[in-house]
């Protein structure tokens, strides 16, 4: 065979994507990832087409539902009900007649329309009308609430939900205009979950003004610079924790009227604080009264039809992501909440449950195969490419946190690169892993190992939300880390000059736990109201098994506000370690290095932003003299540690003291520090003078 007949294989394609140029087990998924990128493109280009950009795309809550129309001097309403037969507008200005206001039907759109004149005395819509649709399918009429509503409010007596046309007499005056997010957060946030509903010490309902006026100034005071807001959205169960919403476009009417609600977003932006909501996306309740199941009889219009339709664990329905007015009426919803009430991002509940067909139910995250195969839903990842694509066009400050738990490759990264376009994950693990431990393993017998790999085990390259312990462990049947922790104790020995050891254990644990799980666990940091002070019991909300009590819905704050109580000293920690992550700007200094880990001994040492971190688990051992390698030669300081007495420590350490490094300096030796570590305690060391 001549030279010339000898043809060189082409070399492979070098990858396409920053992702997977990142990540070379995913360059065999590379195509997936740029069909989903071309997939995007080819919607976008749709949506273009037909309504002009993606943003005037999601404004159909702008003409959809119940509006006032100035030019024909009268009320418009709409909706989208394809499969109805017929539709009226009923309300108490009508006398609920059902006849008194028929909608007409485009049968192109699907869209029903009906208006109501000004001069139609006495049976006109008015401010705080209330009102439904009677939607008649199959022959059967029943009464529903409108999808695009504005506000629903239940009957004190027949517990039944109406739309109500709210009308403030004036408009609500912002004063947040030179708000910033990035200025607030300074890139880490520090974020402070929170339930307006069961934020006041009473036993009742708080509001969104008692929460912006009482609780806010807390908020800023222990340093956190975010507040995420649950249980917005309308839901007609208080008990749900607000996930299972019925009324989209809502802010709960059990709170507070709208303007109570952006008067809270103000006040938190006037103190600097950043706003998120928490959105649920993922899934809707099953009720027709109250929500938008079976809305137009076909059994499938905003939801998948049949089983499909159905969440297997949480009783309640799935969206069909792939159906373009779906896509409208969720876009529309994002776009409703950044505009009207100046959020600052989402918190998106339950985004592993939207990314797989089997919802994450029991089913195990093992190779790149598990995101990539048949089981991806690929619509439900197209809306959320659309909904991140929308957002940055909205605010482009926004924040996007994802609550995944299957560690999708790319979900915390820009499109452009291969990702979905969020910002943050939550680190799911580490809380699980938390309460695993405190309640099979004793002090003794705790892995170091494994508690370093879930601090770190996260994607290079995607930011994620550390937290100790999520809202769920404090739902009744199980406890918060503090009542695990203290146990009976919570009630009896909480008093600063208890001397019992339980309380004692429970008080340095309960600090140690959130301090390396802030320094070590990611980018950002969670703790849901109370928390922060190890609040007493769990949340059970008002229902038949405890007599409607609202005893276990509210935040005890006078237990942290009293000084004889070891409540105060966890608070006092709490700020001063989130004093020091904003100081050292902690989160946005790189990931953690370990140093040391000592499993007989019970001790991790480990750097970030240039602050060593020195954490003694043992539960009865102190050790003298303790040699801890450090990135660098020098003299070091105590810029914080667990064992003050303000902190309900035991003043073991002198924070006078200086520590010199031994070795370096050209030595073959690496630079160490000789320290003390009395058990169960942390350490926070800075190189200085």
């Amino acid at each position: 065979m001549s030279a010339d007949a000898l043809v060189t294989a082409p070399a492979p394609a070098a990858p396409a994507l920053i992702l997977t140029q990142e990540d070379t087990w995913l360059q065999p998924f590379e195509p997936v990832l740029l069909a989903r990128q071309q997939r995007l493109a080819d919607r976008l280009a749709i949506i273009t087409k037909e309504y002009g950009s993606l943003s005037k795309f999601a404004t159909a809550h702008q003409r959809l539902g119940l509006h006032y129309d100035a030019k024909r001097r009268g009320y418009v309403v709409r909706e989208w009900a394809p499969g109805a037969e017929a539709v009226s507008l009923v309300g108490d200005f009508n006398y609920w007649n059902r006849q008194a206001d028929p909608l007409t039907k485009d049968e192109t759109t699907g869209v029903w329309e009906g208006f109501v004149a000004d001069d139609e005395s006495g049976r006109r819509p008015a401010a705080n009308s209330r009102y439904k649709l009677h939607v008649v399918a199959h022959g059967q009429g029943k009464d529903r609430l409108p999808a695009y509503l504005r506000r629903a409010v239940q009957d004190e007596e027949s517990k039944d939900f109406s739309a109500q046309l709210w009308v403030p007499s004036t408009p609500f005056e912002w004063t947040d205009k030179t708000f910033r997010v990035a200025n607030a957060t300074k890139g880490q946030p520090l974020i402070y979950e929170a339930h307006v509903g069961m934020a006041q010490e009473e036993g009742r309902v708080g509001t969104y003004r008692e929460f912006a006026d009482l609780i806010l100034p807390r908020i800023q005071a222990e340093g956190y610079n975010t507040i995420q807001l649950m249980a917005i959205l309308e839901h007609p169960y208080y008990g749900s924790f607000g996930y299972h919403v019925a009324n989209f476009f809502a802010p709960s009417s059990r709170f507070g009227t709208p303007e109570d609600l952006k008067y809270l977003v103000n006040e938190a932006h006037n103190r600097g604080l950043v706003v998120l909501l928490d959105l649920v996306h993922s899934h809707a309740v099953k009720n027709e009264a109250e929500g938008l199941a079976d809305f137009d009889g076909s059994g499938n219009l905003y939801f998948h039809k049949g089983e499909r339709g159905n969440h297997p664990g949480w009783d309640s329905k799935l969206f069909d992501y792939g159906r373009p007015e779906v896509q409208q009426f969720l876009l529309s919803n994002l776009r409703y909440w950044l505009e009207e009430f100046h959020f600052d991002g989402f918190r998106f509940d339950g985004v592993t449950s939207m990314l797989y067909h089997h919802h994450g139910e029991g089913h195990a995250f093992g190779g790149y195969d598990s995101y990539f195969g048949p089981d991806a839903d690929d619509d439900a990842i197209l809306y959320l490419m659309l909904a991140s694509t929308l957002v940055r066009e909205i605010k482009k400050s926004a924040l996007l946190i994802a609550e995944d738990m299957s560690g999708l490759p790319g979900l915390c990264r820009p499109i452009a690169e291969g990702g979905v376009g969020f910002d943050y994950r939550l680190a799911m693990g580490v809380p699980d892993f938390w309460i695993k431990t405190l309640k099979h393993k004793r002090d003794e017998d705790w892995d170091l190992g494994e508690l370093w790999h879930q601090l770190v085990n996260r994607r290079q390259g995607e930011k994620t939300v550390a937290y100790a312990e999520s809202h769920d462990q404090a739902l009744v049947g199980d406890k918060t880390l503090s009542h695990w922790l203290y146990d009976g104790a919570i009630y009896t020995n909480m008093g600063v000059l208890d001397g019992n050891m339980q309380a004692a254990r429970a008080t340095a644990l309960h600090k140690l736990i959130r301090l390396i799980t802030m320094s070590a666990g990611g980018e950002a940091y969670l703790n849901f109201m109370g928390n922060e002070f190890g609040h007493p019991e769990w949340v059970d909300f008002p229902r038949a098994g405890n007599d409607w009590s609202y005893h276990f819905a509210r935040r005890q704050w006078s237990l942290a506000d009293n000084p004889d109580l070891r409540f105060s000293q966890l608070l006092a920690f709490d700020k001063a370690m989130l004093q020091l992550a904003r100081e050292r700007q902690l989160l946005i200094k790189g990931p953690a290095a370990l140093l040391n880990i000592d499993h007989g001994n019970k001790v991790i040492a480990f750097e970030r932003a240039g602050l060593v971190f020195v954490f003694n688990f043992n539960p009865t051992e102190s050790f003298f003299g303790y040699g801890i390698p450090v990135p660098k030669a020098g003299r070091y300081r105590l810029a914080l540690h667990s064992d003050r007495g303000a902190f309900g420590g035991f003043e073991r350490l002198d924070e006078s003291v200086v520590y010199d490094t031994v070795g370096g300096g050209g030595t073959a030796e690496a630079p160490r520090l000789s320290l003390y570590l009395p058990n169960r305690t942390a350490l926070v060391l800075v190189a200085g003078k």
